[in-house]
Protein backbone atom coordinates (compact mmCIF):
# COMPACT_ATOMS: atom_id res chain seq x y z
CA UNK A 1 0.00 0.00 0.00
CA UNK A 2 1.01 3.36 -1.05
CA UNK A 3 2.14 5.29 1.90
CA UNK A 4 -0.24 8.85 2.05
CA UNK A 5 2.95 10.81 1.85
CA UNK A 6 5.03 9.38 -0.78
CA UNK A 7 5.30 11.68 -4.31
CA UNK A 8 4.41 14.71 -1.95
CA UNK A 9 7.24 17.41 -2.04
CA UNK A 10 9.34 17.79 1.05
CA UNK A 11 8.12 20.59 3.23
CA UNK A 12 10.82 23.57 3.08
CA UNK A 13 11.45 26.78 4.52
CA UNK A 14 10.43 29.89 2.07
CA UNK A 15 13.22 30.30 -0.13
CA UNK A 16 15.35 27.20 0.30
CA UNK A 17 14.10 25.53 -2.55
CA UNK A 18 16.13 26.66 -5.30
CA UNK A 19 19.51 25.59 -3.47
CA UNK A 20 18.36 22.33 -1.15
CA UNK A 21 16.39 21.04 -4.40
CA UNK A 22 19.53 20.92 -6.96
CA UNK A 23 21.21 17.94 -5.81
CA UNK A 24 24.68 16.30 -6.54
CA UNK A 25 22.95 14.22 -9.48
CA UNK A 26 22.07 17.26 -11.31
CA UNK A 27 24.93 18.79 -11.14
CA UNK A 28 27.08 16.27 -11.97
CA UNK A 29 24.74 15.65 -15.43
CA UNK A 30 25.00 19.62 -15.72
CA UNK A 31 28.77 19.72 -15.60
CA UNK A 32 28.85 16.67 -18.24
CA UNK A 33 26.11 17.91 -20.86
CA UNK A 34 27.80 20.23 -22.62
CA UNK A 35 31.80 18.37 -22.74
CA UNK A 36 35.20 20.58 -22.28
CA UNK A 37 37.86 20.31 -24.64
CA UNK A 38 42.02 19.86 -24.83
CA UNK A 39 41.70 24.01 -23.77
CA UNK A 40 39.83 23.99 -21.34
CA UNK A 41 40.59 20.75 -19.84
CA UNK A 42 44.62 21.95 -19.51
CA UNK A 43 43.68 25.56 -18.50
CA UNK A 44 41.37 24.06 -15.58
CA UNK A 45 44.09 21.48 -14.47
CA UNK A 46 46.33 24.77 -13.98
CA UNK A 47 43.77 26.31 -11.91
CA UNK A 48 43.82 23.44 -9.54
CA UNK A 49 47.43 23.22 -9.68
CA UNK A 50 47.70 27.09 -8.87
CA UNK A 51 45.28 26.70 -5.93
CA UNK A 52 42.47 28.68 -7.34
CA UNK A 53 38.70 27.53 -8.29
CA UNK A 54 37.87 27.79 -11.87
CA UNK A 55 34.03 27.72 -12.86
CA UNK A 56 32.93 24.81 -13.36
CA UNK A 57 31.82 23.05 -16.82
CA UNK A 58 28.09 23.70 -16.38
CA UNK A 59 28.57 28.03 -15.19
CA UNK A 60 31.08 28.57 -18.02
CA UNK A 61 28.21 27.30 -20.60
CA UNK A 62 25.56 29.36 -18.97
CA UNK A 63 28.59 32.32 -19.74
CA UNK A 64 28.63 31.23 -23.19
CA UNK A 65 25.11 31.16 -23.70
CA UNK A 66 24.44 34.84 -22.15
CA UNK A 67 26.82 36.09 -23.54
CA UNK A 68 25.86 35.00 -27.51
CA UNK A 69 22.24 35.72 -25.71
CA UNK A 70 23.62 39.26 -26.02
CA UNK A 71 25.28 39.39 -28.40
CA UNK A 72 27.95 40.65 -26.65
CA UNK A 73 30.96 42.92 -28.10
CA UNK A 74 32.67 44.57 -25.48
CA UNK A 75 32.78 42.13 -21.81
CA UNK A 76 34.58 42.58 -18.74
CA UNK A 77 35.84 40.20 -16.41
CA UNK A 78 37.01 40.15 -12.87
CA UNK A 79 39.52 37.27 -12.04
CA UNK A 80 41.06 36.34 -15.12
CA UNK A 81 42.30 33.14 -13.35
CA UNK A 82 44.48 30.85 -15.44
CA UNK A 83 41.50 31.08 -18.27
CA UNK A 84 38.64 29.01 -17.99
CA UNK A 85 36.00 31.05 -17.62
CA UNK A 86 37.45 33.87 -20.58
CA UNK A 87 37.43 30.78 -22.93
CA UNK A 88 33.76 30.14 -22.50
CA UNK A 89 32.65 34.15 -22.79
CA UNK A 90 34.93 34.28 -25.96
CA UNK A 91 33.55 31.70 -27.49
CA UNK A 92 29.82 33.40 -26.52
CA UNK A 93 30.58 36.70 -27.98
CA UNK A 94 30.90 38.46 -31.35
CA UNK A 95 33.45 37.80 -33.79
CA UNK A 96 34.74 41.13 -32.89
CA UNK A 97 34.26 41.00 -29.25
CA UNK A 98 36.87 42.09 -26.86
CA UNK A 99 37.03 40.74 -23.09
CA UNK A 100 38.76 43.28 -20.73
CA UNK A 101 39.80 40.77 -18.31
CA UNK A 102 41.46 42.18 -14.72
CA UNK A 103 43.21 39.93 -11.90
CA UNK A 104 45.99 40.57 -9.43
CA UNK A 105 48.64 37.83 -10.29
CA UNK A 106 50.10 38.65 -13.63
CA UNK A 107 51.38 34.79 -13.77
CA UNK A 108 47.71 33.67 -13.91
CA UNK A 109 47.30 35.56 -16.77
CA UNK A 110 50.15 34.89 -19.23
CA UNK A 111 48.08 31.31 -18.39
CA UNK A 112 45.17 32.91 -19.38
CA UNK A 113 46.68 34.57 -22.62
CA UNK A 114 48.18 31.02 -23.91
CA UNK A 115 44.69 29.22 -22.94
CA UNK A 116 42.76 31.93 -25.58
CA UNK A 117 46.20 31.39 -27.79
CA UNK A 118 45.72 27.86 -27.81
CA UNK A 119 41.61 28.32 -28.26
CA UNK A 120 42.25 30.20 -31.61
CA UNK A 121 41.82 33.76 -30.18
CA UNK A 122 43.34 36.78 -32.19
CA UNK A 123 45.33 38.46 -29.63
CA UNK A 124 43.37 42.02 -30.02
CA UNK A 125 40.49 39.57 -28.84
CA UNK A 126 41.57 40.44 -25.25
CA UNK A 127 42.46 43.08 -23.09
CA UNK A 128 44.67 42.08 -19.70
CA UNK A 129 45.07 44.55 -17.27
CA UNK A 130 46.96 43.87 -14.35
CA UNK A 131 46.13 44.62 -10.94
CA UNK A 132 43.66 45.32 -8.05
CA UNK A 133 39.93 44.63 -9.15
CA UNK A 134 38.64 47.55 -7.32
CA UNK A 135 41.94 49.82 -8.27
CA UNK A 136 41.26 48.92 -11.74
CA UNK A 137 37.32 49.28 -12.94
CA UNK A 138 37.38 52.97 -11.82
CA UNK A 139 39.28 53.69 -14.86
CA UNK A 140 36.61 51.62 -17.39
CA UNK A 141 34.49 53.94 -19.31
CA UNK A 142 31.01 54.33 -17.99
CA UNK A 143 28.07 52.19 -19.91
CA UNK A 144 30.19 50.45 -22.40
CA UNK A 145 29.74 47.12 -21.16
CA UNK A 146 27.35 44.49 -22.06
CA UNK A 147 28.01 41.83 -19.30
CA UNK A 148 30.53 42.10 -16.72
CA UNK A 149 31.68 38.73 -14.70
CA UNK A 150 33.07 38.97 -11.60
CA UNK A 151 34.77 36.08 -9.95
CA UNK A 152 37.06 37.72 -7.69
CA UNK A 153 37.02 38.59 -4.00
CA UNK A 154 33.37 37.38 -2.13
CA UNK A 155 34.11 40.53 0.49
CA UNK A 156 34.26 42.99 -2.39
CA UNK A 157 31.72 41.71 -3.25
CA UNK A 158 29.01 45.03 -3.15
CA UNK A 159 31.54 47.48 -4.26
CA UNK A 160 31.80 44.75 -7.84
CA UNK A 161 28.23 45.30 -7.93
CA UNK A 162 28.55 49.33 -7.77
CA UNK A 163 31.33 49.01 -10.29
CA UNK A 164 29.27 46.90 -12.83
CA UNK A 165 26.46 49.23 -12.83
CA UNK A 166 28.09 51.83 -13.82
CA UNK A 167 30.17 49.79 -16.36
CA UNK A 168 27.04 48.25 -18.02
CA UNK A 169 25.33 49.42 -20.92
CA UNK A 170 21.35 49.52 -20.77
CA UNK A 171 19.56 45.98 -21.09
CA UNK A 172 23.62 44.35 -20.17
CA UNK A 173 24.37 42.10 -17.63
CA UNK A 174 26.14 41.55 -14.46
CA UNK A 175 26.67 37.59 -13.20
CA UNK A 176 28.44 36.51 -10.27
CA UNK A 177 30.01 33.15 -9.41
CA UNK A 178 29.90 31.11 -6.45
CA UNK A 179 27.57 32.39 -4.49
CA UNK A 180 26.26 29.16 -2.92
CA UNK A 181 29.84 29.44 -0.83
CA UNK A 182 30.08 25.59 -1.44
CA UNK A 183 26.67 25.34 0.67
CA UNK A 184 27.61 28.07 3.40
CA UNK A 185 24.86 30.52 1.68
CA UNK A 186 22.18 28.30 2.87
CA UNK A 187 23.76 27.64 6.64
CA UNK A 188 22.60 30.42 8.98
CA UNK A 189 25.51 28.52 11.51
CA UNK A 190 28.44 30.11 9.03
CA UNK A 191 28.70 34.06 10.07
CA UNK A 192 31.94 34.65 9.18
CA UNK A 193 32.50 37.75 6.98
CA UNK A 194 32.94 36.76 3.39
CA UNK A 195 29.94 34.77 3.58
CA UNK A 196 28.00 37.72 5.26
CA UNK A 197 29.21 39.78 2.20
CA UNK A 198 27.75 37.18 -0.13
CA UNK A 199 24.38 37.30 1.75
CA UNK A 200 24.13 40.90 1.26
CA UNK A 201 24.89 40.60 -2.22
CA UNK A 202 22.40 38.20 -2.80
CA UNK A 203 19.83 40.29 -1.08
CA UNK A 204 20.88 43.53 -2.53
CA UNK A 205 20.35 42.37 -6.04
CA UNK A 206 17.22 40.37 -5.57
CA UNK A 207 15.38 43.76 -3.88
CA UNK A 208 17.12 46.11 -6.61
CA UNK A 209 14.66 48.23 -8.79
CA UNK A 210 17.22 48.53 -11.14
CA UNK A 211 17.86 44.77 -11.54
CA UNK A 212 16.23 42.01 -12.76
CA UNK A 213 17.87 39.30 -11.11
CA UNK A 214 17.99 34.86 -11.06
CA UNK A 215 19.87 32.87 -9.17
CA UNK A 216 21.32 29.69 -11.15
CA UNK A 217 22.00 26.27 -9.85
CA UNK A 218 25.23 25.42 -11.91
CA UNK A 219 28.56 25.21 -10.52
CA UNK A 220 28.88 27.03 -7.31
CA UNK A 221 26.03 29.49 -7.91
CA UNK A 222 25.48 31.97 -10.61
CA UNK A 223 24.22 34.89 -9.50
CA UNK A 224 22.85 36.65 -12.48
CA UNK A 225 20.86 40.14 -13.60
CA UNK A 226 19.75 42.37 -15.78
CA UNK A 227 20.05 46.18 -15.97
CA UNK A 228 16.91 47.51 -16.18
CA UNK A 229 18.09 51.22 -17.37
Amino acid sequence: MRHPEAGRPPVRAPGEAAITEYGSAHAALADTYVGEDAVLTYARALSARTGIRAIGPSGGACLRLLAAALDAKAVAEIGTGTGVSGVYLLRGMRPDGVLTTVDAEPVRQQFAREAYHAAGFAPNRSRFIPGRALDVLPRLADGQYDLVFCDGDPAESAAYLAESLRLLRPGGMVCFEGVFQEGRLAAPDHRDPQTHAVRELVREVRESELLLPALLPVSDGLLCAVKRH
